[in-house]
C-alpha cells in the first residue's frame, strides 16, 4: 500500500509546482481517526473504486484556500465566493486524484468519483470502509501553512488496509 500513498505525495508535489508554481514539503504521515474533530474549513473529497476502493481527501482552512484561487486566477482580491473557493479546491482536488490515477495505471485500474466539497469550520468526512485505516499526510506550503492529503484505500480482496 505504500506506493499507493507514495503515489499520492508525488503528485501533490508535481501539481502544486505546475498549478501554484511553489514547492511544498512532505511532513511525517500518520494514521488518523476516522472520528477526529478538525480545525479545517473546506475538503475536497474524490472517491476511488475499481482495484482499489476508499477515498482522497484535500483539507485546509479557508484563509489558505483563498491564497490558492489568488494564485490560480492571477487575482490580488481578497474576496472570492464560497461557490468559487470551493469550485477550485475541488478542480485541485480532481487534478492530483486524476494524476495519480494515470501514475497507477499500470499498476491497478482504479476509477475516480467527482469531487464533492464539503465547507464548514470542523467538519467531519464520512469516510468509507468501516475497517479501513486512514493516512493523513499533511505539506507545509507557503513556509508556514499547513494542508493536509488524507488517503484510506483498500485493495480489493485484500484483508491489508491503508
Amino acid at each position: 500500500m505504500e506506493k499507493y500513498i507514495q503515489a499520492f505525495i508525488d503528485v501533490a508535489h508535481n501539481v502544486f509546482k505546475e498549478m501554484l508554481n511553489t514547492d511544498i514539503e512532505a511532513q511525517r504521515p500518520y494514521f488518523t481517526d476516522r472520528h477526529a474533530n478538525s480545525n479545517w474549513d473546506i475538503s475536497g473529497v474524490i472517491g476511488l473504486t475499481g482495484e482499489v476502493s476508499g477515498a482522497f481527501v484535500i483539507s485546509m482552512e479557508k484563509n489558505l484556500a483563498v491564497k490558492f484561487i489568488q494564485i490560480l486566477t492571477g487575482s490580488d482580491s481578497d474576496y472570492f465566493s464560497d461557490d468559487d473557493v470551493a469550485d477550485g479546491i475541488g478542480e485541485i482536488a480532481n487534478i492530483i486524484a486524476g494524476n495519480v490515477k494515470q501514475n497507477l495505471e499500470q499498476e491497478c485500474r482504479l476509477v475516480i468519483s467527482l469531487p464533492t466539497v464539503i465547507c464548514g469550520t470542523g467538519h467531519t468526512i464520512q469516510w468509507p470502509h468501516g475497517n479501513t485505516n486512514i493516512i493523513c499526510i499533511p505539506f507545509k506550503i507557503f513556509h508556514k501553512s499547513i494542508f493536509y492529503l488524507s488517503v484510506a484505500i483498500k485493495a480489493r480482496g485484500s484483508t491489508v488496509n491503508v
